[in-house]
């Protein structure tokens, strides 16, 4: 699968101009992905799926994401949606990805409503941010009946989806919103992620689902800096700033700053990585993943995300004037880390609650 990954990196760094210009990945990367089962890594086995340990499926978005931030966060969050494979009903695991070809998006974000009614529930609502959609078949997304939390599997024919992705960062993933409008959705597509895994999941759907999320935002945003750093390096070796005779590489300010970003992100990636084997050992057990390990997993993800928009907003300082023409790849590592800095599973407010079970205050962990 890292094999793959870094072949379609290569592919995504060459189509990158027209990711970004199309908002939405072409359908020669897309084939290349899906090929390769990388969009649907967390699937399990009996499903003809990877069922690939997080720490190898979060590589793979990483590696994906050194070639075009677009592509590895598109990566990231279909993986996301495959682990609901071992939460919903198995005849809806079975309708959604038993064909190796399908790809899912997901937001489980309660932005709908449902009604009960025979044989399942009418659900409407409004999603936003439904990443990788133009490529996707199915949504699964999130809505409420009687106060409590559900999430929905529709296929793509069902749903409307709406042209809003303009941004300024991450254009190619495609995050429309999506629509249904009083939407028949049959009971066995519909099921809740509050309770946790079913008792017979395996290892990888005992893994905390809600730190994987937050992971997979990282994991995309590692790969990005990364990138940076490939793009500056490249500037650095040709690019001679006006009235100096050294180029960028030859300037020990240069020196220092990549230096510096470099420290940073390994330390940052040690932290990411250490965080994942963690919690994977101990979903190797039969109990459940300590709350300990998960703030484990949430800070790793915030703090990698937020520490990588650092170094790619370095590297785009470095490259001076070169970096602000559209032609240069380093303004658009930086508008994508800047996107990503804004999910709401990475943004500052997303210390609160692990500070809170720090600090040993009182705080509801279900989406920990």
């Amino acid at each position: 699968m890292l094999d793959a990954a870094r072949e379609c990196a290569a592919l995504a760094k060459t189509l990158a101009p027209v990711t970004e210009r199309e908002r939405a990945l072409p359908a020669e990367l897309v084939a290349k992905l899906t090929g390769a089962q990388l969009l649907r890594s967390g699937v399990p086995g009996y499903l003809g799926g990877p069922e690939a340990p997080p720490a190898v499926s979060l590589e793979t978005a990483e590696t994906v994401a050194r070639g075009d931030a677009s592509a590895g966060w598109c990566v990231s969050i279909a993986v996301t949606s495959s682990l609901l494979s071992a939460y919903a009903p198995r005849k809806c695991a079975e309708e959604v990805f038993g064909d190796p070809r399908t790809v899912a998006a997901g937001v489980w974000a309660p932005r709908g409503t449902g009604e009960r009614v025979e044989g399942g529930y009418v659900v409407s609502g409004r999603w936003a941010f439904c990443s990788g959609i133009p490529h996707c078949d199915w949504l699964f997304a999130g809505f409420v009946h009687e106060g409590q939390l559900f999430v929905a599997a529709f296929p793509k024919a069902d749903i409307t989806v709406l042209d809003t992705w303009h941004t300024n960062g991450l254009r190619g993933t495609g995050s429309h919103d999506c629509v249904a409008d009083a939407v028949f959705v049959p009971e066995h597509r519909v099921f809740s992620v509050m309770g946790g895994p079913p008792p017979e999941a395996v290892s990888l759907h005992r893994f905390p689902l809600f730190g994987y999320f937050a992971l997979s935002v990282a994991a995309a945003a590692l790969g990005n800096a990364r990138g940076a750093i490939d793009d500056l390096v490249e500037l650095a070796a040709t690019r001679k700033p006006l009235g100096s005779s050294r180029s960028l590489a030859e300037r020990a300010q240069t020196q220092a700053s990549v230096a510096e970003a470099e420290a940073a992100l390994r330390a940052a990636r040690l932290l990411f990585y250490t965080s994942i084997d963690d919690a994977w050992q101990a979903a190797q057990g039969t109990e459940p993943v300590s709350d300990a390990l998960k703030v484990g997993l949430r800070l790793a993800a915030t703090h990698v995300t937020r520490t990588a928009a650092k170094v790619a907003e370095s590297m785009y300082d470095l490259g001076g004037g070169a970096a602000i023409y559209e032609t240069s790849p380093l303004q658009r590592r930086f508008r994508d880390a800047h996107t990503a800095t804004a999910h709401f599973q990475v943004n500052p407010a997303s210390f609160e609650l692990p500070g809170k079970l720090l600090l040993g205050v009182p705080a509801r962990t279900e989406q920990l």
